[in-house]
C-alpha cells in the first residue's frame, strides 16, 4: 500500500507508462513538477490535454500536422516526383534536418511486423501506390530503419513497384551509413547525409 497521496501516485502511474521511464524516474518527474509554479504546471498539462486534438495526419503523406495538406506537402518549391519513404514521422524530422533533400514524404506508418500483428495492410502502402500512379515520373527512396523488419518492409514495396503499372517509378534504398539495427531518429546529421547520397537503385 503507497503511502504517497492518491494523486501523487497516479501521476507516477502514468509517467511508468512512458518508455524509458521507470518507477524512480517518473517519481523524479512528478516530485519535480510539484516543486514548480503552479502556472508552469498548468501550462504542462493544457500542452498535454491539447497533443490529440490539435493534430491530424495529412491526407497525402500522413505524416502528422496542424493542416491538411501539411506544409511539406504544399509547398511548391519541393520536388513531387521524389518522394522519401519512412515509418514513423520522427523519421521525417531526421531527414528533413538535412539541408540536400528537397523532396517529399511518405510515412507508413509502422513496418511489416507478424509478431505484433502487423501486416501490410495495417501501413499506408495501398496510399503510397495510389498516389505514385498519379505521377508521371517518380523515385521512391526506402529509408526504412535498417532492422530485420524494416528491410521486409522496404523488400515488400521494391517488388510491389516492379510491377509493369510502376515502370516510371525508380526505387532505391537508403545506403548503410546507418549501422545495423539503427534507427533514423537517433542518425546525426551527417550519416543521414552521406546514406541519402550513397542510396542505390533496389
Amino acid at each position: 500500500m503507497s503511502l504517497l497521496p492518491k494523486s501523487i501516485q497516479n501521476l507516477i502511474n502514468e509517467f511508468s507508462k512512458l518508455p524509458g521511464i521507470g518507477p524512480k524516474s517518473a517519481s523524479r518527474l512528478t516530485f519535480y513538477l510539484l516543486k514548480q509554479p503552479v502556472l508552469d504546471v498548468h501550462g504542462f498539462a493544457e500542452a498535454l490535454s491539447n497533443l490529440k486534438k490539435d493534430i491530424i495526419y495529412c491526407s497525402t503523406c500522413f505524416n502528422m500536422a496542424e493542416t491538411d495538406p501539411c506544409k511539406i506537402c504544399a509547398d511548391s518549391k519541393r520536388d513531387h516526383n521524389l518522394i522519401c519513404v519512412v515509418e514513423d514521422p520522427l523519421d521525417v524530422v531526421a531527414m528533413d534536418q538535412i539541408s540536400d533533400f528537397r523532396g517529399v514524404y511518405h510515412v507508413l506508418g509502422g513496418v511489416i511486423s507478424p509478431l505484433d500483428g502487423l501486416g501490410p495492410e495495417n501501413l499506408k502502402i495501398k496510399e503510397l501506390l495510389a498516389r505514385l500512379e498519379k505521377l508521371p515520373e517518380a523515385e521512391v527512396v526506402l529509408t526504412t530503419n535498417p532492422s530485420l523488419e524494416g528491410e521486409a518492409t522496404a523488400m515488400y514495396i521494391a517488388k510491389l513497384l516492379k510491377q509493369p503499372e510502376f515502370a516510371h517509378v525508380k526505387v532505391t534504398r537508403i545506403a548503410r551509413g546507418l549501422p545495423q539495427g539503427a534507427d533514423l531518429e537517433y542518425a546525426d546529421e551527417f550519416t543521414l547525409t552521406k546514406a541519402l547520397e550513397g542510396r542505390r537503385e533496389y
